[in-house]
């Protein structure tokens, strides 16, 4: 009987690399999770939003959500406290302390007006938050204390305009933010609306810088002697 021999399946074989770990990065996850379940709060709300969507999005598992945020609401709650943290830390980079009391109010006001134009699902997710009442935002612990950063810069800008006596007694530094919120904010919560009602494109560069300009100059016009 003929032998037959064993065929060297190493000598032709292409040599396999060893697998490479895979390395971890819980903040980088952490971000990924957080974007995306902001994008998927943002289209269903909390009520309508899953947490098997944000998985498939984020290409990770429910377990792995629930590892690092314990459940959708928490979830939720810390993506309302990155959305403010980011408007919040970003006024602080301003450095309004720096400029004359009426070009930090013009400064501020300007930015709020780019931020919220720029950034429609902070406006949405706002939106969200005060249809439930701001149920969510009561469980947050640093949420009320990233905001009160805004009112005590409002207020120290104040009183050196008033020391200045460019700025009139009187004014409440959360009335003042509650003005420069309030155009800023409905503009971008009802631009689908007030678009349709009253046929004006918001999106419109020239109906932005005239909107801008006018939000500006109504704000110091109130503050002023």
């Amino acid at each position: 009987m003929t032998q037959i021999s064993e065929v060297d399946t190493d000598a032709t074989a292409p040599a396999v690399e060893p697998r490479k770990a895979r390395k971890n990065n819980p903040e980088k996850t952490r971000e990924n999770i957080l974007q995306e379940a902001l994008v998927e709060f943002v289209e269903q709300g909390l009520a309508g939003a899953r947490v098997d969507a944000i998985a498939e999005r984020t290409r990770t598992s429910k377990r792995m959500i629930y590892y690092y945020f314990t459940s959708k609401e928490q979830l939720y709650v810390e993506v309302l406290e990155k959305l403010y943290g980011e408007i919040r830390n970003t006024e602080s980079l301003l450095h309004l302390d720096e400029l004359p009391p009426s070009e930090a109010i013009q400064k501020l006001v300007a930015f709020t007006f780019d931020h919220h134009d720029l950034n429609a699902d902070f406006v949405r997710m706002v939106s969200v938050e005060n249809i439930h009442r701001g149920e969510y935002i009561k469980r947050s612990e640093g949420i009320k204390a990233m905001n009160d950063t805004i009112v005590h810069a409002l207020e120290h800008i104040l009183r050196r305009g008033v020391e200045q006596q460019v700025f009139r007694t009187g004014l409440n530094p959360l009335d003042v933010h509650l003005l420069v919120s309030s155009f800023c904010f409905y503009r971008v919560s009802n631009r689908y609306t007030l678009g349709e009602i009253f046929q004006i494109d918001l999106a419109d560069p020239q109906v932005k810088q005239r909107q801008r300009e006018m939000i500006c100059d109504s704000v110091l016009r109130y503050l002023q002697v």
